[in-house]
Parts: C-alpha cells; sequence; structure tokens
C-alpha cells in the first residue's frame, strides 16, 4: 500500500519558493519563487538579489537612504523577475508561479508580458500598498487568477 502522507502539489512548489529565498542575501526580507509547468513540471526558480556582475558586497542593502542610490530598491532584481528571465525553455504561456510575497506593480508586468496564468502566493503583507493595487488591478484585467496559499499545517523539516 503506498504511503498517505504525502505533501500535496502546493506544498512542494511553495516549498521550493521558499527554499529558493533562502539564497537571498537581504537581510531584510527573503523572497522566492517557482514556475511550473501545466504538467507539474519545475521550469524555473528565483530568488531576490542583484544583478549578475553586482557586487553583494558593494550594493547597498539598506531599506532607507537619503536618496534612492542609497537603498536596495533601485538594484535588486525581485525574484518572481530572476525566475522569469533565469528560464531558457521557450514559452511561460499558461505557467504557474509559486511566489512566498505577492508580486510587485513591476514584476506583475513581467509575469503578465510572459504568460503566466496564475499565482499562488503565501503572504500579501503589503496588500494596501500602491504597487501590490496597481499589481493586483493589472493581473485582474489581464486575466492572471491569483490566490493564497492556505499552509496545512504539517511541519516539514529539512536536515542537511
Amino acid at each position: 500500500m503506498k504511503r498517505q502522507d504525502y505533501i500535496s502539489w502546493d506544498e512542494y512548489f511553495m516549498g521550493i519558493a521558499r527554499l529558493s529565498g533562502l539564497r537571498s542575501k537581504d537581510p531584510n526580507t527573503q523572497v522566492g519563487a517557482c514556475i511550473v509547468s501545466g504538467d507539474h513540471k519545475i521550469l524555473s526558480v528565483g530568488y531576490n538579489g542583484f544583478p549578475i556582475g553586482c557586487s553583494d558586497d558593494t550594493f547597498p542593502w539598506e531599506r532607507e537612504g537619503d536618496n534612492m542610490l542609497e537603498t536596495k530598491y533601485a538594484f535588486v532584481t525581485h525574484s518572481e523577475l530572476n525566475a522569469i528571465l533565469n528560464y531558457r525553455g521557450g514559452s511561460l504561456a499558461g505557467a504557474r508561479l509559486y511566489v512566498s510575497l505577492f508580486p510587485c506593480n513591476e514584476c506583475a508586468k513581467a509575469i503578465i508580458q510572459s504568460g503566466i496564468k496564475t499565482i499562488i502566493y503565501e503572504c500579501d503583507k503589503y496588500a494596501d500598498t500602491p504597487s501590490i493595487l496597481a499589481s493586483k488591478k493589472m493581473l485582474d484585467a489581464a486575466g492572471v487568477a491569483y490566490y493564497q496559499y492556505q499552509p496545512t499545517g504539517r511541519k516539514i523539516e529539512l536536515t542537511l
């Protein structure tokens, strides 16, 4: 008889997204993303960080500064965009995106343009900000579905 306590697809792919986020060197926010095909194949992953060639040691990680160039916001590539850019297999049309934080308006544009049709997000802590309100307005207009991941309460532990 087969095991009955295996994890669901949502648990599996959100776990991959969260694990990817642990690669981020951002001291405040670690976000991961996992793009999945309709037949449950992982197409790409990403996490928030600086573009290739931009040193994690010389670019700023600060959240606040006298101007934008003193903060991470002008330089960090978000996990969703990294996952889209990391994909080398052709079209993402119809794919699902698992992400640990609801996508901002800039990532929503890339998600829509890439053809991703469903977003499963873990956290929406910035729901009332202009960026997220704009994101949801564009996603709704473009017919991209989104829903919040519902944890089962199961504790999944990796020991490495």
